[in-house]
């Protein structure tokens, strides 16, 4: 039997809806089963023995990965895994993989767009042209903000972060970083805490990654140590940000606006945030490019591929790099 034919043979679990370019080659490669939602209950006996790889857009926890014993890797699409339990999967022998590297220009490109966006109003602006408005009451009015004189504050200086940093550069902006470490060689002002970040800056993007350690770590404090004439953009996980704390910061005037392209409970965003004016909001659209999400597609099946030809992940994540294929 062929390697090509092998792969047929295994058996790669889909759950729910998923990218079309990645469902087309795992289809040529793999026997795809797939199920509505990654709920154990949803399992047949027959996917309980025979699935050996997964390939979603997260939410794979203990429970559904224990209900697979002989699942070998979960296959990640996007950069952010915070909803894949990496830590379970790593003490089961299970490998996680993500995508990234592929997806950063994009992210990164749409954080400077909805920065420019939001200082400068051009979402309201544009409502101003196309409702009328322009022909009828004239001009629309100056924007209160501008990004010229702005210090900008990165909050979590990944891949994606520095290339924010690099971007930001050119508009000859000061940038400083809060991470968990200070990165060696990096240029930029570091801060221990986020909070001397915020007390330090005026424009504060958010670029952290979600999970526990970062649960709400946007609250009203720092939204108050980021100050009246303060900006937050968030191109990271809604799940960072106290929502309920950024409605009212905005709406009383603790900062002056912000971005948003991720929110705590997607597609659901508080009515607060939706009605503030000082608002510019996206639905989650950070690497949504056709051409990203099929660079993302490939590198998610890819590492399947690899997985089960080569025996070795292409992007593994932190949590499962020491997990060794099972003989």
């Amino acid at each position: 039997m062929t390697k090509a034919e092998q792969l047929q043979t295994i058996a790669i679990l889909v759950p729910g809806n998923f990218n079309d370019h990645a469902i087309g080659r795992i289809d040529k490669t793999f026997r795809r089963v797939r199920v509505a939602r990654t709920d154990p209950s949803e399992l047949t006996d027959e996917m309980r023995e025979t699935v050996r790889g997964i390939a979603s857009f997260g939410g794979i926890d203990a429970a559904f990965i224990d209900a697979l014993p002989n699942l070998e890797i979960i296959a990640n699409f996007g950069v952010g895994y915070d909803s894949v339990d990496a830590r379970h999967a790593a003490a089961r022998g299970v490998m996680v993989t993500n995508t990234p590297d592929v997806l950063t220009e994009e992210v990164a490109d749409t954080t400077i767009g909805l920065l420019i966006n939001t200082v400068r109003e051009l979402y309201a602006a544009e409502t101003w042209l196309r409702d009328g408005s322009w022909v009828k009451k004239g001009n629309y009015s100056l924007s209160r903000l501008t990004l010229r004189g702005r210090s900008v504050g990165i909050f979590g200086m990944g891949r994606i972060g520095l290339a924010v940093a690099r971007r930001l550069e050119a508009f000859g902006l000061p940038i400083a970083y809060h991470n968990r470490r200070k990165i060696e060689g990096l240029a930029y002002e570091y801060h221990a805490t986020l909070k001397g970040l915020a007390e330090a800056v005026d424009t504060l993007i958010s670029v952290a990654p979600g999970g526990a350690s970062t649960e709400k770590a946007v609250n009203a404090e720092i939204l108050s140590a980021l100050g009246p004439n303060g900006v937050f953009v968030n191109i990271g996980r809604g799940s960072t940000v106290d929502e309920q704390a950024l409605a009212a910061a905005l709406a009383n005037g603790t900062i002056a606006a912000a971005g948003l392209d991720v929110f705590a409970d997607e597609p659901n965003v508080p009515q607060a945030l939706l009605d503030a004016p000082n608002t510019s909001l996206l639905p989650h659209v950070g690497s949504a490019s056709e051409h990203t999400r099929r660079a993302m597609a490939d590198l998610c099946v890819d590492n399947l591929i690899s997985w089960f030809t080569d025996r070795r992940p292409l992007t593994p994540v932190p949590e499962t790099a020491n997990v060794k294929p099972r003989a």
